[in-house]
């Protein structure tokens, strides 16, 4: 069972704040605004929306793209040891 999910995805390239970053906290991915980022969550920092936009060029993620980054980001999530 994937620990990160397009879902996940699609809520941080479709954020509203530029900073907006992928957090993996207590078994969920949460996205928060950059600056809320603070020393207890910055070990569980996966991915910032700024280090995916160049995998997604156009303005909106196609599903194809969505389920690429999931699967990445949730072999960055297994090898933290989450």
């Amino acid at each position: 069972m994937p620990l990160i999910d397009t879902e996940c995805v699609r809520q941080l390239l479709e954020s509203a704040d530029p900073d907006a970053t992928l957090v993996f906290v207590r078994g969920d991915c949460v996205v928060m605004p950059g600056d809320q980022i603070d020393e207890a969550h910055r070990g569980l920092v996966i991915a910032r929306k700024a280090d995916l936009r160049e995998f997604v060029p156009g303005e909106h993620a196609t599903e194809q793209q969505l389920e690429t980054l999931a699967h990445r980001l949730d072999n960055v999530v297994r090898d933290l040891g989450s």
